[in-house]
């Protein structure tokens, strides 16, 4: 082990965020938040990623590991305990100094901060909580914080930093509790899960008891619905007049759906909120009867009562709420032999009994030479996890479910076509859709049409009827649509809706994919985030 007996700060960062370059942290902050007197710092809902790397990567995070020492033997982790590498870890002080110094220069936006384990999950998790609440309190850092959680930490550890962070994650590491097994032996599934859990009460209580912004609000597309209490016809009503932009449609549909006149500005009230709303106003809500303003008729309540389940609640003083960007989850891709259709279940599980907000996925990396890690040939599996996001997005925002995408019987994904295209060559008995009569989401499973051109058709056909020119300069990818779309019931060009025939037709199509993913150039090298070396010797 290499035993250094002091280091620079430059020196700890040099470390400690190459060694946090294999977290995934690439999303929007998903909360919105204006600057305040005495604090320093916004977040935007828009995204706080708004600069990428060539590959990818967000950059203007200041994306660390507190430290990158750890007790645990992770056989796919470069930070493992039997690894002989350079190790260190900042002190609160620094991570605070570090942070308020980049954001103040306009290198960063905000913070990811992940770690191993440093002598147990609890001190490293007081360590991590003791910065967060510095960065808040005293140095009124009011900027975005994703901050990991460490399975096996206490309940109230976690929870503090909850009140802290804007976003949590906790990572899957693995698919399957079998890989987790093989290859992280010293962790377990129900470790992981129970923070994933507490998280998930927290943003709940968070959110129905106070009212408070943020929350994930159902990622994925079917939560959304459940939660709204809707068939998938009244969901599927409402998204198609949201694309075309009638709001006073929409707003006729949502009340004609609901008995109760009485909402937050952002959602639907039933009687059982009817029943707490003099414990969930809080002055930043406004509340409507119909189109009519009723807040100004309604006291705010002197006390708010503090839920059974957040024992610190608001502790920061402030109305942030508890995770108010939702939590995430992480797994490797590749480690272990689950098949796309495991990888894609679980996802959808995820979704579905902790409502995350994202699940990303981590291509694996052989970075330690060990007999039970897999030798792959071609790299990492780069365009398997280009095609698991793209099925996510379908989970997400198009409406499929994880079963109409893969079976066991074809348990992976063609990798030379897209999974909404793999869908819609699969199924052609649904094919060819007539373009000037289909509704919204029989638009939106046609290869080469997205939300956008979707809603764009629908506005469009209501003023005359469509034609294949029209449809590219509404932004269709005719190229990809051709073989199953009519329009007026004729087709682009003769052709047979047949497997093999359109196969072999959009095989010769050359799909326009990542470079990182056509070029096999992936380094996976974090971009440096102080290039000018004197910043830090003059801080």
């Amino acid at each position: 082990m290499i035993v250094q007996e002091s280091m620079t700060i430059e020196q700890k960062l040099t470390i400690l965020s190459d060694a946090a370059k294999y977290d995934v942290a690439c999303t929007s902050s998903g909360v919105a938040r204006d600057g305040k007197d005495g604090s320093i710092g916004n977040t935007a809902a828009s995204g706080i990623c708004h600069a990428f790397s060539a590959d990818g990567r967000c950059i203007s995070l200041l994306k660390v590991l507190f430290t990158n020492e750890c007790i645990y033997d992770c056989k796919y982790c470069i930070n493992r305990v039997s690894n002989d590498v350079p190790r260190t870890t900042f002190t609160p002080e620094e991570v605070c100094s570090l942070t308020m110094e980049f954001y103040r220069r306009n290198y960063i936006e905000g913070l990811f901060l992940s770690s191993g384990i440093i002598k147990t999950p609890n001190y490293t998790m007081e360590l991590i909580g003791r910065t967060l609440k510095m960065l808040r309190t005293e140095y009124h850092f009011n900027g975005y914080i994703h901050c990991k959680a460490i399975p096996g930490a206490d309940t109230e550890l976690i929870e503090t930093i909850g009140w802290y962070a804007d976003r949590m994650s906790v990572n899957l590491e693995l698919p399957t509790a079998d890989g987790l097994k093989l290859l992280a032996p010293h962790k377990n599934r129900k470790n992981i899960l129970n923070p994933i859990r507490q998280i998930q009460a927290g943003i709940e209580e968070s959110r129905e008891n106070f009212g408070m912004m943020g929350g994930n609000k159902g990622a994925y597309w079917h939560t959304r619905r459940k939660v709204e209490q809707k068939s998938i016809t009244q969901k599927r009503e409402e998204d198609a007049l949201l694309h075309i932009g009638h709001k006073d449609q929409i707003r006729q549909v949502i009340e004609s759906k609901s008995d109760k006149g009485v909402g937050f500005s952002n959602r639907i009230l039933t009687g059982w909120e009817e029943e707490k709303d003099s414990k969930i106003l809080t002055p930043n809500h406004r509340i409507y009867h119909g189109n009519q303003e009723i807040s100004s008729t309604i006291e705010s309540p002197s006390v708010i009562a503090k839920p059974q389940g957040l024992t610190m609640w608001n502790q920061f003083g402030g109305n942030r709420g508890f995770v108010p960007a939702g939590q995430s989850t992480q797994m490797i891709i590749g480690a272990t032999g689950e098949t796309d259709y495991e990888i894609v279940n679980v996802t959808e599980a995820l979704y579905q009994k902790f409502d995350l907000k994202r699940v990303f996925f981590s291509a694996f990396i052989r970075v330690n030479e060990d007999s039970t890690l897999p030798v792959l040939p071609g790299g990492p599996p780069l365009l398997r996890e280009h095609r698991l996001y793209q099925a996510d997005w379908l989970l997400r925002y198009y409406g499929f479910e994880a079963t109409e995408l893969l079976t066991k019987e074809r348990p992976n994904f063609n990798v030379f076509f897209d999974p909404k295209c793999n869908w819609a060559i699969g199924h052609l008995e649904q094919f060819p859709v007539e373009v000037n009569t289909a509704d919204y989401y029989t638009l939106l499973r046609v290869p080469g049409i997205g939300p956008k051109s979707a809603g764009r058709i629908v506005k469009a056909r209501q003023m005359s009827k469509l034609r294949f020119e029209d449809l590219k300069k509404i932004g269709v990818v005719l190229k990809r649509a051709l073989y199953f779309i009519t329009c007026s019931g004729q087709m682009m060009y003769p052709t047979k809706i047949e497997e093999n025939y359109i196969t072999n037709q959009m095989l010769q199509l050359d799909e326009k994919l990542p470079s990182h993913i056509t070029n096999g150039g992936i380094t996976y090298q974090q971009l440096s985030l102080f290039d000018d070396s004197l910043m830090l010797s003059n801080s």
